[in-house]
């Protein structure tokens, strides 16, 4: 009797395990591709919206309350760290998130979400602008070496779903903050051309 109430505990015991990982999906190949691909498209977007630019169309404000294409530039250098360390020391270091949630749709809301104008936000302190990287061709010199940073990151790093973190999407997940990373360059590379569609943005 004893016995058979031993090898009941056990077989729940390895259902409860069976179920623990279940719930803690890991990226598939697919998903890990589709994000590099984000990564890369993104960053040759940056690099092509501030490619050639001389010094006075880094330099030009469409309005005093609006940053220049230089100031952009350096926002998202700085945000790349600043998302990629909160990844690192922050997400994956999360709690689990809830059995059976909707990774796919949180997914979307990312990639749809954040790159979207329409909803405008304020840049928090440590991501305004404030020349930390010395000059225009600086920001793009550090974000490139940042985006392969967290190229890399994304590569070798394994349970990316198994920690959340609140954002303004609610609960994200490591690889959510890799496509929130993408995302966010996208949105500032629209401001950036937003910028240079002003029609007194100079020639030259």
């Amino acid at each position: 009797m004893r016995n058979k109430s031993l090898t009941g505990t056990f077989i729940a015991l390895l259902l409860m395990t069976g179920a623990a990982a279940a719930s803690a999906q890991e990226v598939t190949p697919a998903e890990k591709e589709r994000a590099l691909q984000y990564l890369e498209s993104t960053k040759r977007n940056v690099l092509e919206a501030t490619k050639d630019l001389s010094e006075e169309q880094w330099n030009f404000k469409p309005a005093p309350d609006r940053w220049s294409v230089a100031q952009v530039m350096e926002h998202i250098a700085a945000a790349e760290d600043f998302l990629r360390d909160f990844t690192k020391e922050k997400v994956m270091l999360g709690p689990a998130g809830e059995h059976g949630r909707d990774i796919k749709k949180t997914d979307e809301a990312v990639l749809t979400m954040v790159p979207d104008r329409t909803h405008k936000a304020q840049a928090p302190e440590p991501l305004v602008p404030s020349n930390r990287f010395g000059s225009p061709e600086g920001s793009v010199k550090h974000f490139a070496e940042s985006r392969s940073a967290t190229e890399d990151f994304l590569r070798n790093t394994t349970g990316l779903r198994d920690h959340v973190t609140d954002s303004p999407l609610g609960k994200l997940d490591g690889y959510e903050f890799v496509l929130f990373i993408a995302a966010h360059s996208e949105r500032h590379t629209k401001q950036i051309n937003e910028v240079k569609a002003d029609p007194n943005f100079p020639k030259k």
